[in-house]
């Protein structure tokens, strides 16, 4: 039985992906260092930015201090805000299938962003108002494959309803894109419906329900599919 829904960002619901590798290309060059989309692609969508840029710099045997790494999160945010600004990221059909989830559950975002990006982003496309709340990078000590952020979210639907019967982990359903979202989501003890925007379907197979992408997505068959499991 599912009684919540749990939403990722980037990638799930807006195509912001390129944008975020943009915007850390930019604030990494002055340290010699650029990533490659694939790379990107293939082991570092999905972690925040703290851990991102920590990644790649103690890879390249840069500076990772603290200092440096915040000073890169502060710039990275800048540039991001920016590009995204007045944008439209929504993937086609994610307004839709958000709206069909809110008829009938309540609803969170869990996202490795920070809460100002998703702020902007969600209420840029007018659906902020669906979401009961967001938990993003800066409510969490650590970032996807962790489950903190799935599980603070949990908490945070707990909080806000109040229910005599409260939205257990595993009646929850997190709808993701990436193996590290799927992981902490599987860690939190939740359901998982995974969406090929930026992997295919074998690098997702962990996850309960795997589909093409969010612009044909029909609530109805999530559920059929989960139940026959």
């Amino acid at each position: 039985m599912i009684r919540a829904v749990l939403f990722d960002l980037d990638g799930t619901l807006v195509e912001t992906e390129p944008l975020h590798f943009a915007a850390f290309n930019e604030v990494l060059r002055p340290d010699g260092l650029e990533i490659a989309f694939d790379d990107y692609a293939t082991r570092l969508i999905g972690l925040n930015d703290r851990d991102c840029f920590s990644t790649v710099l103690r890879e390249n045997r840069k500076d990772a201090s603290d200092n440096h790494v915040a000073q890169l999160i502060a710039n990275k945010t800048v540039v991001y805000q920016a590009i995204i600004a007045e944008r439209d990221v929504l993937y086609p059909g994610a307004e839709k299938f958000v709206r069909d989830c809110a008829h009938r559950f309540p609803l969170m975002i869990a996202t490795g962003t920070l809460r100002a990006e998703a702020e902007a982003i969600l209420r840029h496309a007018g659906i902020r108002e669906l979401f009961l709340d967001i938990i993003a990078a800066d409510d969490v000590e650590r970032g996807k494959p962790e489950p903190d952020g799935f599980i603070a979210a949990l908490g945070r639907i707990g909080y806000l309803l109040r229910q005599r019967d409260p939205v257990l982990a595993d009646e929850c359903l997190v709808v993701e894109d990436t193996p590290a979202g799927i992981e902490a989501a599987r860690r939190a003890g939740m359901k998982v419906l995974a969406l090929c925007h930026m992997a295919p379907a074998s690098d997702l197979a962990a996850a309960d329900v795997v589909r093409a992408s969010i612009s044909d997505l029909d609530l109805d068959d999530v559920i059929r599919a989960l139940r026959g499991r």
